[in-house]
């Protein structure tokens, strides 16, 4: 994903813009590989994978993918959004 994308993305709930960015690895060309942006308003997260930004309803999203994702990156993510973070979080049974 590029970075300016970030200038036109909005969360697909609530519609909020700028979503925050966190960058766990990057391309040779500086773009983002993996990462995950997250609203501010609704505390819903999406994933960045293979520098793709996934901003899935939360009824088209599969959750054992996400919590997967969740998992592989939790020490570089705030705990809030580990055990609050919707719609899937480290905290749900």
């Amino acid at each position: 994903m590029k970075k300016q994308l970030l200038e036109i993305l909005a969360c697909p709930i609530d519609k909020s813009n700028p979503l925050s960015l966190t960058v766990f690895t990057s391309t040779e060309s500086g773009d983002i590989a993996e990462g995950l942006l997250q609203c501010p308003k609704c505390s819903r997260w999406y994933p960045v994978r293979d520098t793709v930004p996934e901003l899935l309803p939360d009824n088209r999203r599969d959750k054992a993918a996400d919590i997967e994702f969740l998992e592989k990156y939790k020490n570089s993510l705030p705990d809030v959004l580990l055990k609050n973070g919707v719609p899937f979080n480290l905290s749900a049974p």
